[in-house]
């Protein structure tokens, strides 16, 4: 009866370990069945960021959940966001009043914390010699609708410009840089032309631009700074003179409207279930401020990041922006806005 007894005991223990090891096996490691991977996507501007940011998160742990980290633009990452397919969502803008409504149909609560600022940069060819700064009227004339096919020459924008072609390059219709630019500029969101080489990814136009004698382009500040020596930032003139994009004339206001903040959206929801994604939120914002500048953008104050600590530890959902862009915005206005969330 005894030995009968140890081998119940013996055969019960066997099986209590195969299970143990199917499941350590299907999920990788035990940590991960309690904790699933956590789900990044959207735009490809605030992609070197949280690129940077997961990147030294996952060197300072030996395991942890899996982070999943994919560029399909602004709308196209605020699509699956909604949809509760990710965790966080990376955005060059605001969330939109169509957006909203759509989390709000699925039940899925947001948490805004802004974490940048960008000066969305108009670029050229490094060869280019005719041209240093550019007014956002003769932006207009470029990139409106009516332009397609249309404008397509360098003297049909101003006639002091030579006569050759005109080689456009800009951010794909599911971009933010693109809701952003059309709207600041041609004064719609998503009016533009299509007759111009489009990409979900930055470095594509990066290159485009520098092979391309005849190119002009627009993308985030930190694409134009990795690239500096091989292509040509322009200044922009909004009516008070021309005015080049960097950190100082951000800080300072001076770079209107192509000014902006950047974003990233937390799924409330998944943070308070998922102690591994609270972790990421917070390791984020406490790097956030060398990590952005490293980058390439445009820090917030100290107190900016202190706010948005803030609002994550609270849980504060919903946004301040009322589904659109706040063009000519500054950072002391954003952190107004912070502040009486």
């Amino acid at each position: 009866m005894k030995k009968k007894h140890q081998l119940i005991k013996k055969r019960n223990l066997f099986v209590t370990l195969a299970i143990a090891n199917t499941l350590i096996s299907c999920s990788g490691n035990v940590n991960s069945i309690q904790n699933p991977a956590i789900n990044i996507d959207g735009s490809s501007t605030v992609y070197p960021i949280t690129k940077t940011v997961t990147d030294s998160f996952k060197a300072q742990k030996t395991q942890g959940s899996d982070i999943n980290l994919n560029v399909s633009g602004t709308g196209g990452g605020f699509q699956k966001f909604c949809s509760g397919e990710t965790d966080i969502s990376n955005a060059s803008r605001p969330i939109s009043v169509s957006e909203m409504d759509a989390c709000k149909e699925a039940g899925v609560a947001y948490i805004e914390l802004p974490i940048a600022f960008d000066a969305l940069t108009v670029v050229v060819n490094k060869d280019n010699d005719w041209l240093d700064s550019i007014t956002t009227e003769e932006l207009r004339k470029v990139w409106s609708p009516e332009a397609e096919q249309t404008i397509t020459r360098w003297n049909q924008i101003n006639p002091s410009l030579p006569d050759r072609p005109l080689n456009l390059y800009a951010p794909d219709p599911d971009s933010g840089t693109f809701d952003y630019f059309t709207e600041a500029i041609v004064g719609e969101s998503g009016a533009s032309r299509t007759d111009y080489l489009d990409s979900e990814d930055d470095n594509t136009l990066v290159e485009g631009v520098k092979q391309d004698p005849n190119a002009i382009g627009y993308f985030g500040l930190a694409y134009y700074e990795t690239q500096k020596e091989q292509i040509k930032a322009i200044a922009v003139d909004s009516g008070d003179g021309a005015v080049f994009p960097s950190r100082e004339t951000v800080e300072a206001g001076e770079y209107q409207p192509l000014s902006r903040p950047l974003f990233i959206y937390i799924n409330s929801s998944a943070a308070q279930k998922n102690p591994e994604l609270q972790a990421l939120i917070e390791y984020y914002l406490e790097q956030a401020p060398n990590i952005v500048q490293e980058v390439g953008y445009v820090p917030l104050p100290e107190e900016g990041y202190q706010l948005t600590k803030i609002h994550f530890e609270r849980g504060k959902v919903g946004t301040v922006f009322g589904g659109k862009s706040d063009f000519d915005l500054t950072i002391s206005e954003l952190l107004t806005k912070q502040a009486n969330f």
